[in-house]
């Protein structure tokens, strides 16, 4: 039996393409949703984007007839625009303020009475990323859901980048000494190319290997890159041996890199493209972006030049750096910065309409972006750069992002069986035992 789906506003503002998601069924739209939209229309912002996008397909819908009377979709379903069913009497007892939530509600909960009294009703269901509009739904014996269709993965379990696998001694042997082994000498398990293997002897012995599958998926091989620490900086796990072959290597221009608070992600990289840009001259520059969200209440307008307002927000960029050049004085560097003219800590708001060949591009806390601002960063980069992005799924400030549809996630999944890619999930937190203990509690 086809379902009506009503649509609260986040809905159309995370996803304009989101009345197609509902296959046969019929999606309404409120009324006071089409007023939200309009009111965000002149962000210059992604939501702004958005409501924009909403507000030009669905006039394009109106050539195909009467949107409050209804209007067929290409997937089979439905669309209206429901100008009706806005009574309050059914919502004044629980819910006595007219917010434009609670009208939202109001229509669902009308149209599910009414089809109640039919004798082959549909069933209503309210779709909302607001989950206090879901729990009101569900004081007023409203069916309400979550928007799932935007999600890049259905489980919490994202790609890790790397497999843990036993195999017997022999096969451990054969890998140190020719360097490489079929990977159908292991296991028939497909693999992706750059996964890493993490492989232990299958009797119960402390030998064990790193490999790392080739770009043809059909061998793991030794690491290419074997270095006690670069600028100072040693891996201290695993993860981040990994993470450090894949930032080290020229044939992966792609690395992504997920690790909660403290597990190395900003040093490591940082570390890694100082060494390529400033000692083996594989880069003509370093440039470090970070998405300008705040955590928490925003400040507002920041006084001096660009780089003065930009201070505050590349701060951690800055302390790490503080870190790698042991930096001890005030000022100092801002001097190093200065004199060496190869490092530029920018602001995502200005990257549009660039094109950056040539450079280790590190953009930092990459989970507070969304798929489009991910696809307009990663269609900058330029012949010869290469570009790392990091963050942490689960410390998302963005109002309509997730762990499960935020920029990072996306490209994880989209390119993890592209040769072009490697990634790696950091798991140990190595800032300090406080840290981890924060990261895994809190």
């Amino acid at each position: 039996m086809k379902k009506i789906y009503v649509l609260d506003t986040n809905v159309l503002l995370q996803d304009p393409q989101a009345i197609f998601s509902f296959q046969d069924n019929e999606v309404v739209i409120p009324a006071v949703v089409l007023e939200e939209v309009d009111g965000k229309k002149r962000y210059m912002d992604e939501i702004g984007r958005n409501a924009r996008h909403v507000s030009k397909l669905i006039d394009s819908l109106r050539q195909q007839g009467k949107l409050h009377e209804g209007i067929p979709l290409y997937n089979g379903g439905s669309l209206r625009i429901e100008l009706n069913h806005r009574s309050f009497h059914e919502l004044q007892e629980i819910f006595v303020e007219k917010t434009n939530d609670n009208r939202i509600l109001a229509v669902a909960k009308n149209l599910s009475l009414e089809e109640e009294t039919k004798e082959e009703g549909h069933q209503v269901i309210l779709v909302s990323k607001d989950t206090l509009v879901r729990v009101k739904a569900d004081a007023l014996g409203l069916q309400a859901e979550d928007f799932l269709s935007d999600r890049v993965v259905d489980v919490s379990d994202i790609y890790s980048g790397f497999i843990e696998i036993y195999i017997q001694k022999e096969l451990l042997d054969k890998f140190y000494e020719k360097g490489e082994i079929p990977l159908a000498d292991i296991t028939q398990h497909p693999f992706y190319s750059h996964q890493f293997l993490l492989m232990k002897d299958s009797m119960g012995s402390s030998a064990s290997a790193l490999g790392i599958v080739d770009i043809t998926g059909k061998f793991v091989r030794k690491f290419i890159y074997d270095q006690d620490h670069i600028w100072g900086i040693k891996p201290r796990n695993v993860q981040q041996t990994m993470a450090m072959e894949l930032l080290l290597r020229d044939d992966i221009p792609l690395v992504t890199m997920i690790g909660k608070a403290g597990t190395g992600k900003t040093l490591l990289t940082l570390a890694a493209g100082l060494l390529q840009t400033e000692d083996l001259q594989a880069f003509k520059k370093l440039l470090v972006a970070r998405p300008i969200v705040p955590v928490g209440k925003d400040i507002g307008f920041l006084p001096g030049e660009k780089q003065e307002k930009l201070r505050p927000w590349m701060q951690p960029i800055f302390d790490n750096l503080e870190y790698l050049f042991n930096t001890k004085k005030p000022g100092e560097l801002d001097d190093i910065l200065a004199g060496m003219g190869s490092i530029e800590v920018e602001a995502l708001t200005y990257i549009r309409g660039r094109s950056i060949p040539e450079q280790f591009i590190i953009i930092d806390e990459a989970q507070n972006l969304t798929k489009h601002e991910v696809k307009t960063i990663l269609t900058r980069v330029g012949e010869k750069s290469k570009i790392v992005l990091m963050g942490d799924p689960g410390q998302i400030d963005h109002p309509y992002l997730d762990e499960y549809n935020n920029g990072l996630t996306y490209v994880v999944e989209k390119f993890k069986d592209h040769p072009v890619a490697g990634h790696i999930k950091l798991m140990k937190g190595e800032r300090s035992g406080l840290a981890q203990l924060a990261a895994d509690i809190l």
